[in-house]
């Protein structure tokens, strides 16, 4: 596959669940989409209102607890995006349209495994535009306490990919502290991320439950922490599989940046919020960034891992 080009879905796939936070009952129909559409929700169900369309971009974000949602809680909204986005850009999907019936995407088995099913069914179209990259030239950093997020370039000789660095830091034996580091590409998310699932505690369903959230989780979509064990009958998936999702999470988020990023992503105990906050940053600092793009396919071209060329780097225009 030419990955500098951009991709979209080679066919439409369906999946059907419910929300973890919402307990609804939803559908979604991942479709095909035309070059340079990015990743577009189209939600439906909205009583009294036609269906609309919401950009998955940093900008369209409204809530970053417990979750991440996109759109206008008052009008039309899609709540929990983070783990098909991360399976999009997980496997390399540029653009699509995702039809959505409800406010939340299913939360299937709390990880990405079934959106990454769902692609490998619906396959890899490669259209013939070069794709754009966003590549920080520049250091920004976000902190709350003694949690951070930062984006900084890649200096990894010739690296052109998003690199993530993980850590995390739970009083919990069963978690305790974690750390994971990760060059993000297809094979390594099939591998390393795609089944981590979300987790969380007993003692905080009560206080979840009066506020509207975790009505549907359940131990078939979620890791379950009783004081310092592990409540599911299967155990985990991973040693480390706390951290994994962790890090699954952040390249859910991270998607919502519109273009790839090139660059190296580090957090310690971070979350939804921090992972929008730092991309907030970046596009907040236009000289923290640019756009580079794909280079025609040329044999003379040189180019750097993944398809990019060297040149040209040129400032965005966000106006």
């Amino acid at each position: 596959m030419d990955f500098g080009r951009q991709t979209t879905l080679d066919r439409q796939v369906v999946l059907s669940g419910s929300g973890v936070h919402s307990n609804a009952p939803v559908t979604i129909i991942l479709n095909p989409a035309e070059a340079n559409t990015g990743i577009v929700f189209r939600r439906s169900g909205i009583p009294g209102q036609p269906p609309r369309l919401i950009e998955a971009n940093w900008s369209r974000v409204t809530m970053t607890e417990l979750c991440t949602m996109i759109g206008d809680a008052s009008r039309a909204s899609v709540a929990t995006v983070e783990h098909l986005l991360a399976a999009f850009l997980g496997l390399g999907i540029d653009n699509a349209l995702v039809e959505i019936d409800g406010p939340e995407v299913p939360i299937m088995d709390g990880s990405s495994a079934d959106f990454v099913e769902a692609i490998d069914q619906a396959g890899i179209d490669v259209l013939d535009t070069p794709r754009r990259y966003l590549k920080v030239v520049k250091p920004v950093r976000v902190e709350s306490g003694r949690s951070f997020c930062e984006l900084r370039p890649n200096d990894r000789a010739g690296n052109a990919r998003l690199r993530l660095e993980v850590e995390i830091d739970f009083d919990c034996a069963a978690i305790g502290r974690q750390k994971k580091a990760l060059d993000l590409a297809p094979a390594n998310f099939r591998r390393e991320l795609a089944r981590a699932r979300t987790f969380g505690f007993l003692s905080d369903v009560e206080r979840l439950w009066k506020a509207g959230f975790a009505l549907g989780a359940s131990l078939e979509n979620t890791v379950a922490l009783r004081g310092d064990r592990v409540l599911n009958a299967e155990g985990l998936r991973f040693p480390d599989e706390f951290v994994r999702h962790k890090m699954l999470d952040a390249v859910g988020d991270l998607a919502l940046a519109g273009p790839r990023i090139i660059g190296l992503f580090r957090s310690f105990c971070g979350g939804h919020k921090l992972n929008v906050a730092v991309l907030k940053a970046l596009f907040a600092d236009r000289s923290a960034f640019a756009l580079v793009e794909a280079a025609p396919r040329r044999a003379f071209v040189p180019r750097l891992d993944h398809g990019i060329a060297a040149q040209p780097v040129f400032a965005p225009d966000l106006s």
